[in-house]
């Protein structure tokens, strides 16, 4: 787990490595163990370590294979890279190091672009080939670990977070229209390759892209599972389906019990991490490490869910923590969060992974973590409703999206929107395209392969590798997803949704975190924006900044300051933290 970096010249130029260096400062945070800089014609790699598999040096990075003519800047974790080893030292291979990035090298290597599609993990990396001067860049199928990019004329520059990117500066940081527009309507989801920058794109997840010499890119999706309905399983049983659920997250649990260093969990008390609590200790882990956190109530509304995690705790006897964060502290933790997002992220969820991620760090580097079970298995309360529907994008819209186009023309400035309402256009074109058989599959797969990646995942890894902690999510086992997919919608709405999950997870956890109330990472203080958190707002969005921007319209911004409690969207999120949160995230990093 790390940061990654670098610049690619298709000039006669060479790489800066002033550049490279400033990237690397802000990525310090995602690889305090150490770091490096090698530049090989034109290319210039910078790496920041954070040492979980194979400690030594022998595993330092960026990492050069002088005999293949290769090198790696890597960031993640292969799980299966001891059997991938094994399978390449068969066929004549010969390694120096005992970590997964050589076995990239090597893979890379035997099996040249198909080598993806073998990994298990979570991974972005750039490989440089010396004797034919192409350039390859790969990432997940999840886009669990990011890779940013940024071009400049003949110039590309790589990175693991945005900020990096224009910290290293010569990128054009106005606002991209079309990214705003998805900001404020997909529930501050921005898919690739935008990003809220005209600047900055990011890579594709499931994709591959390689870049010749001449500056000419060819672009592969390697994976995109059906989510269909086999003959092959038709009349399996509920109870089957349970069964093969449970089996195949246990392989993935098992799987992310790879690492050189201790593993935790962070366990919120809910279905999904307390499974994972389960299946660590079914495993035989051992002084298994539990992490709670929990917030001041605010409006009535509490602010924690200790007595579930608790009672996981107790039993299966791990060594629990329990962080309870006081008004004043969450307020202060606040600028830090800003700053660790890659993007602006509207979630309330990202300064409580912030505030958890600096306290895990402290004792373990390795946390295995639930999100992605409600995508996955159909978890969420608009899926129901979708069984029915004879409008998938229209209905999906209705429930998900945090205003209608008529509307956000309202509170846009008038520089800042058109007449296409593209979300709805990138939404309706995902939900539409071949290879889902129901509305419910189109939704799911919608959630899983976009949503997910710039929202849930995304705050993940940024959050936990601001405090180099290493974060990973079972539930996007990319074969228990591909199950997942095959199984009917009608056993994963069950039970209140995630009915099939639930069912499994009977068999292995007690009935009390199952049958209750569906919880989720509360932080009132910030739905309920009041005081202190209302004058910081207004702060931002009164600045002087802000008005040059102009980016809503001033009748709305009055409207929300006056009645904050008053504008909430459909997925009970404040209107007013988003349009603030979005400016307080350009100032933290001072943009425009």
């Amino acid at each position: 787990m790390c940061g990654i970096c670098g610049e690619i010249r298709f000039d006669s130029g060479a790489p800066s490595v002033a550049a490279i260096s400033k990237m690397m400062e802000t990525l310090a945070p995602r690889g305090p163990d150490g770091s490096g800089v090698v530049v090989h014609g034109n290319a210039g790699f910078g790496h920041q370590r954070l040492r979980i598999i194979d400690l030594s040096e022998k595993a330092q990075q960026p990492m050069v294979d002088p005999q293949l003519g290769l090198t790696i800047a890597f960031n993640g974790c292969i799980y299966n890279y001891e059997e991938l080893r094994s399978e390449l030292e068969g066929k004549g291979y010969t390694f120096f190091s005992h970590g997964d990035t050589e076995v990239i090298l090597k893979a890379w290597h035997c099996w040249g672009e198909r080598c993806v599609e073998r990994f298990h993990g979570m991974f972005a990396f750039v490989i440089q080939e010396r004797d034919s001067g192409r350039i390859a860049m790969a990432r997940d199928r999840f886009g669990i670990k990011p890779l940013y990019l940024a071009e400049n004329g003949k110039t590309l520059r790589f990175a693991s977070s945005l900020p990096a990117l224009v910290k290293a500066g010569g990128v054009d940081t106005s606002i991209d229209r079309v990214a705003l527009h998805h900001y404020m309507t997909f529930h501050a989801v921005v898919p690739p390759p935008r990003t809220i920058l005209n600047g900055v794109r990011k890579l594709p997840p499931a994709t591959l892209r390689v870049i010749h010499p001449d500056g000419e890119t060819v672009d592969r999706r390697y994976w995109d599972p059906p989510y269909q309905r086999d003959p092959a399983d038709r009349g399996v049983s509920s109870e089957e389906w349970r069964d093969r659920v449970l089996q195949a997250l246990r392989l993935a649990v098992k799987r992310r019990m790879v690492a050189d260093v201790p593993v935790g969990v962070l366990l919120s008390g809910g279905v999904d991490s307390s499974m994972i609590v389960a299946l660590l200790a079914e495993a035989g882990q051992t002084g298994l490490m539990s992490f709670s956190v929990g917030f001041e109530e605010a409006n009535g509304e509490k602010g924690d869910e200790f007595v579930y995690s608790d009672l996981i705790a107790r039993e299966f006897g791990t060594d629990h923590h329990k962080i309870f964060v006081q008004s004043d502290r969450l307020m202060d933790a606040l600028p830090g969060t800003f700053a660790a997002m890659s993007e602006p992220m509207v979630s309330y969820d990202n300064v409580g992974f912030y505030l958890l991620s600096q306290e895990v760090s402290k004792h373990i580097k390795v946390v295995q973590s639930g999100q992605g079970a409600d995508e996955v298995f159909g978890g969420y309360h608009w899926y129901p409703p979708l069984a029915r529907s004879t409008d998938v994008v229209g209905d999906y819209a209705s429930v998900f999206f945090d205003r209608s186009h008529e509307v956000l023309k309202r509170q846009l400035g008038a520089d800042w929107i058109n007449g296409e309402d593209h979300s709805r256009a990138l939404v309706e074109a995902e939900l539409t395209r071949g290879g889902a058989e129901t509305p419910v599959d189109r939704a799911l797969r919608l959630d899983t392969n976009v949503m997910l990646v710039d929202d849930p995942v995304k705050r993940v890894d940024n959050m936990t590798m601001a405090w180099g902690l290493e974060a990973r999510v079972p539930f996007l086992d990319h074969e228990l997803v591909e199950l997942a997919a095959r199984i009917p919608p009608e056993e994963k709405l069950k039970d209140d949704g995630k009915g099939v999950l639930k069912a499994a997870a009977r068999q292995i956890v007690p009935h009390e975190v199952i049958d209750r109330k569906k919880g989720y990472f509360p932080v009132p203080q910030l739905k309920y924006v009041d005081g202190a958190y209302l004058d910081m707002v207004r702060n931002a969005l009164t600045s002087d900044a802000a008005r040059q921007r102009g980016l809503f319209r001033q009748e709305y911004l009055d409207d929300l300051f006056a009645r904050p409690t008053e504008h909430i969207t459909p997925l009970q999120g404040s209107e007013l933290w988003q349009v603030g949160l979005l400016e307080m995230w350009l100032q933290t990093h001072a943009i425009g």
